[in-house]
């Protein structure tokens, strides 16, 4: 009884729609869903065989006709560091130049992880003379570019990952935001290992993510998605987490999620952070991904399964579920791997 006192699955969501109040952003209904599509990026990351460029466009290429609005491109990264990766600047200039055609604005979002990897994506944008937000014409989709900024809520998992503290990261985020913003450039935040460390296990404490929520909040991040990256994240410690991000005086509308589904927990996980509010999610499409850093972490929850979920619930992502389908059977046997959907395979079996 305690249990289900404490934690009561769907509650709100069986509210009758016409009477459902929930807190999100102003731009949306209550019941729209914003999908936050990383496969490009998070996805492939930790591939171990060598992916070609052109795959990697093709895949975005896919990806912009589903419905998404914002997806993961690539990450500048040093090529020593995610070898997949080294292609980025290639990607960046063809989506910047000729993007996919889409009936929606695609924002296409690229990790950072210091001011040297926000100078070579800003190089590119001067060189192409295409702003971080282009309107598009008649024969170019109009998109945004972003990027994103990452922070760890433990020590060893910080030090492990970018070989300074937790302080320390924080310190060099600070310019990185800085510049983005005179470039008018949208930054997104990330905190890792929200609800799980290889390294210090499974009890980050809440309070701690909370403060690096707020203070990226601070410094300017348009948005701050929550990880849990190594999928040890349950429905009750998320919701712990949520209260806590509340406490901390942080709104639903600058928060996303992002779920591991290690343990076969992340769309627990993800009903946990809709009954709290939030109303963004990332998810991989296929359920590629895994962290280099985090050993035994499989994929993010699939795209295809998330909008399944989103759809039985009566919520609504605009993401076309049979075409993300499609392109996860595509990319996992371009790949040579399991396609993890399960929503995925079961939509294909019936189309």
């Amino acid at each position: 009884m305690a249990t289900r006192s404490r934690f009561r699955l769907l509650s709100a969501l069986r509210t009758p729609a016409s009477t459902r109040r929930f807190a999100t952003e102003s731009r949306l209904d209550s019941d729209h869903v914003r999908i936050v599509e990383v496969g490009p990026r998070d996805g492939l990351q930790n591939e171990k065989k060598s992916i070609p460029m052109e795959t990697k466009l093709e895949l975005i290429r896919r990806l912009a006709k589903t419905g998404v609005t914002t997806i993961e491109a690539g990450s500048f990264v040093p090529a020593k560091w995610v070898p997949q990766m080294a292609s980025t600047a290639e990607i960046c200039e063809q989506l910047l130049t000729s993007p996919p055609p889409s009936e929606n604005t695609i924002a296409y979002n690229y990790l950072v992880p210091n001011i040297k990897g926000l100078e070579s994506l800003v190089k590119i944008m001067d060189a192409t003379g295409v702003p971080a937000d282009s309107p598009g014409s008649a024969s170019k989709a109009a998109t945004t570019t972003e990027i994103s900024l990452f922070a760890a809520a433990t020590e060893a998992f910080s030090k492990a990952n970018t070989n300074c503290t937790i302080a320390e990261s924080l310190e060099r985020i600070k310019p990185i935001a800085a510049l983005a913003k005179t470039k008018n450039i949208r930054v997104r935040g990330y905190v890792s290992v929200a609800l799980g460390c290889p390294y210090e296990g499974p009890d980050v404490d809440p309070s701690k993510v909370a403060d690096i929520t707020a203070t990226l909040l601070e410094m300017g991040a348009d948005e701050v998605s929550v990880a849990d990256t190594t999928g040890m994240g349950t429905a009750p410690r998320t919701m712990e987490l949520l209260q806590a991000l509340k406490a901390a005086g942080i709104a639903n509308s600058d928060l996303a999620l992002h779920f591991h589904d290690t343990y076969g927990q992340a769309l627990l996980n993800t009903l946990a952070g809709l009954e709290h509010g939030v109303r963004c999610f990332d998810s991989s499409v296929g359920g590629l991904g895994g962290c280099p850093y985090s050993v035994g972490a499989t994929g993010n929850v699939s795209t295809e399964d998330l909008i399944h979920t989103f759809n039985s619930l009566g919520l609504h992502s605009g993401v076309d579920l049979a075409e993300m389908s499609r392109i996860g059977a595509w990319i996992s046997e371009e790949l040579g791997r399991t396609n993890d959907s399960r929503a995925g395979k079961a939509t294909l079996a019936r189309l």
